[in-house]
C-alpha cells in the first residue's frame, strides 16, 4: 500500500480508478475521508472511515484523503501525521496524495468574497460573547447560539466595518427563511429551519480564517467530491452547506449519515474526552485486524473475530448498518488492547 505524500498546492484528481465497475453513464461515485488534525482519531473515528472506505471500494468509487487543519492553534503537524498512520494501519487505502487543506486557503478566501460581492453575505463585528449577550435566555445545551442578524445591512463592506468601528469583521451568509430539505441516503427525508436554528451563520471569522462550512463545500467542489459519510452529529451541518452550495452556484454532494460509536453510559467519543485512541492500541501492539472486524460487526456483516479491511469491501452494504448508536463496552475496549 502506498504511503500518502503531502499535496501542498494542487488539488488532487477526482478521476476513479475503478471505473469497470460502474456503468459508463453512471460515474462512480468520488468520496473523500476527511480527518481533523485537532487530535489522536479513537474507535469511533475508526468505525465511521472504515464504513466511509468499504462503502468507496464496494461501489467501485474512488476515495481521497483531505486533512483539515483550519480550527486554529488546535490543528497541529503530528495529529496529521498521527491520522495519516492510523489509518494506514488499519489497512485503508486512498487514491491521490493526501491534500492539507490550509493549501487551499486562497481559494476558500476567494469564495467568501464572491458571496460578499453577491450581497449574499454580509460584514458582522459582533463576537460570540456579543451574541450570547444578545439571547434573552440561555438555550442549554446548544454548542452553538442563535445569530439575531445584528449587523445585518448594518456596513455596506469588511472595510467599512472596521472604518466604522475600529473592529475586524467576519462574514455572515444570508439565510433566508423556512426549512431547506435534506435528502440523506441513510437517514431519508429530513428538514432543517436554519434561520430559526441558528440564523446567519459565519463562513469566514475575524481573524480571516474561513469557517468550517465555507471550506468543505469549497474543497468538496474543487476535489469533484459527489458523495460523503460521515457520523450523524454532522447531519443539521448537511443544510447549512446546501445553502452554501446554492449560493455559490455549486453542484449537491450525496451525503449518508452514519450513527455514532458511544460509551456504556451513552457518551459518544470525543478527542476533548480523551478516549481510547488508536495511536495508543497501535503503540500497544493491538492486532488492527481486530479492530477492523469489531468495526465490520458493528456495521452489520458477519466476519471472524480478525478480518483485514480489503477482504470485507464485498460484503459490505449501506442497508446493514445499524439507526441506532453503536456502543462500545467496556470488554469490548479490553478485548482489543488485549488483541495480539
Amino acid at each position: 500500500m502506498q504511503r500518502a505524500v503531502w499535496q501542498a498546492a494542487a488539488v488532487p484528481s477526482s478521476g476513479s480508478q475503478h471505473p469497470a465497475s460502474q456503468a459508463a453513464s453512471t460515474p462512480p461515485p468520488v468520496g473523500r475521508l476527511a480527518p481533523s488534525t485537532t487530535g489522536l482519531l479513537h474507535l469511533g473515528h475508526a468505525r465511521t472511515f472504515l464504513v466511509a472506505w468499504w462503502r468507496a471500494r464496494s461501489t467501485g468509487g474512488s476515495l481521497l484523503m483531505r486533512l483539515e487543519d483550519l480550527d486554529g492553534p488546535r490543528c497541529k503537524p503530528e495529529f496529521a501525521d498521527a491520522a495519516l498512520r492510523d489509518l494506514e494501519w488499519l489497512g485503508l487505502d486512498w487514491d491521490g496524495p493526501a491534500y492539507l487543506q490550509s493549501t487551499g486557503l486562497e481559494r476558500i478566501a476567494a469564495a467568501a468574497t464572491r458571496l460578499e460581492q453577491s450581497a449574499s453575505a454580509y460584514a458582522c463585528v459582533c463576537s460570540r460573547a456579543d451574541v450570547l449577550g444578545a439571547q434573552s435566555a440561555p438555550q442549554q445545551g446548544v454548542n452553538e447560539p442563535r445569530y439575531p442578524g445584528t449587523c445585518r445591512g448594518r456596513f455596506g463592506s469588511l472595510e467599512m466595518a472596521l472604518l466604522e468601528t475600529g473592529k475586524a469583521a467576519g462574514l455572515r451568509l444570508l439565510v433566508p427563511p423556512g426549512d431547506v430539505v435534506v435528502e440523506d441516503g441513510l437517514l431519508g427525508r429530513h428538514a432543517f429551519d436554519v434561520m430559526a436554528e441558528v440564523g446567519d451563520f459565519l463562513i469566514a471569522k475575524r481573524d480571516g480564517a474561513p469557517a468550517y462550512q465555507l471550506a468543505v463545500v469549497v474543497d468538496d467542489a474543487a476535489q469533484g467530491v459527489t458523495e460523503v459519510l460521515r457520523g450523524d452529529d454532522l447531519l443539521a451541518s448537511t443544510a447549512r452547506q446546501q445553502l452554501l452550495q446554492l449560493a455559490l452556484g455549486l453542484p449537491r454532494v450525496q451525503c449518508f449519515h452514519v450513527s455514532l460509536v458511544v460509551d456504556e453510559n451513552g457518551r459518544r467519543l470525543a478527542k476533548r474526552e480523551d478516549d481510547l485512541s488508536l495511536a495508543e492500541l497501535r503503540a500497544g501492539g493491538t492486532d488492527p485486524r481486530a479492530v477492523v472486524a469489531w468495526a465490520a460487526r458493528s456495521a452489520g456483516m458477519d466476519c471472524p473475530a480478525r478480518a483485514r479491511a480489503e477482504e470485507l469491501a464485498c460484503f459490505f452494504s449501506l442497508s446493514r448498518l445499524p439507526g441506532n448508536p453503536v456502543v462500545l463496552s467496556r470488554s469490548d475496549v479490553q478485548a482489543l488492547r488485549q488483541a495480539r
